[in-house]
């Protein structure tokens, strides 16, 4: 247990599902992230962890995966999941900080972290406890809030801002909201042990003028097509990853899912109501199908 953890940006008790996606005109931006999703995901998988999971907005497109761990912070949040997409054997809700995984190293074959990294003080740290629980060769979709986007560029030129675009460091435009630069973030994940396959670049037109004139399908299909623009160069306020999990790292036993946080034993006994560390004797929450394992 670290008790020096970095901050966290908590959503419990936050109606952001309704009130920024489906009261809102974001259904370009859905549309092409679900497009992004669709070509960095792979073929077929049997367990995917998506962190950042929200009110499953994105999980039903995770088709391919056989079973899938959402992970939030906040547990109305997974609530909402749970109404969205029921209480099945496909889908495990766990309660959990990104920052202190809760799960035996090697045991996920995939993973996506979308909308998720912007909220991280100490985006490296995540992405290491991401890599951890990976098996080798394993697909991590990651997207991350890109500062050097065209808009920026163009505003720092015109000294409409005061933060420069090209430079490394992050971007806190509001508290524990940041934008990253491309080259940073690539790094980030090839220390963490990624190696990254595949860049699209999503939602090039998220201006609301050019969202009230040109067409929603026409508009979809225009970033489409310049998504594909991501492997030369990053110029979009997002942008979406594919790494592969690289090095000669550990694989998960069969079976095994949960792990300790407070002692690192990978055997937890499940009652009705708490997942028991034999060894420690920590007793982790289980309430409404919804697995705790936050370290106040």
């Amino acid at each position: 247990m670290n008790p020096e953890q970095p901050p966290i940006c908590d959503y419990e008790g936050s109606d952001y599902q309704t009130s920024f996606w489906d009261m809102s005109d974001r259904v370009y931006e859905d549309r092409v992230e679900a497009i992004a999703i669709h070509r960095l995901l792979p073929e077929s998988g049997n367990l995917l962890l998506e962190i950042g999971a929200g009110a499953g907005r994105n999980t039903p497109r995770y088709k391919a995966f056989q079973r899938v761990v959402l992970v939030d912070y906040s547990s109305t949040q997974l609530q909402q999941a749970q109404t969205n997409l029921g209480s099945s054997d496909r889908y495990i809700y766990v309660a959990a900080n990104a920052y202190q995984l809760p799960f035996v190293a090697g045991v996920f074959n995939g993973a996506t972290m979308i909308r998720t990294l912007h909220h991280m003080a100490e985006p490296q740290l995540a992405l290491e406890q991401v890599r951890l629980s990976l098996q080798p060769g394993a697909t991590f979709i990651l997207e991350y809030a890109n500062k050097h986007n065209l808009k920026a560029i163009l505003r720092y030129i015109s000294r409409q801002q005061s933060w420069s675009p090209f430079t490394p460091e992050a971007v806190e435009f509001a508290t524990l909201n940041f934008d990253f630069h491309p080259k940073s973030v690539r790094n980030w994940l090839e220390t963490s042990g990624f190696s990254v396959e595949r860049q699209l670049t999503v939602s090039h037109f998220r201006i609301d003028t050019l969202k009230r004139l040109i067409p929603l399908d026409m508009l979809v299909k225009l970033d489409s097509i310049a998504q594909l623009s991501g492997n030369w160069w990053q110029l979009s306020p997002s942008v979406f990853v594919s790494a592969s999990a690289v090095g000669d790292t550990a694989i998960a036993p069969p079976g095994a899912l949960f792990r300790c946080l407070v002692c690192d034993h990978n055997q937890l006994e499940q009652t009705d109501d708490s997942l028991i560390c034999p060894n420690c004797r920590y007793h982790w929450n289980y309430e409404n199908g919804i697995y705790d394992f936050r370290l106040k």
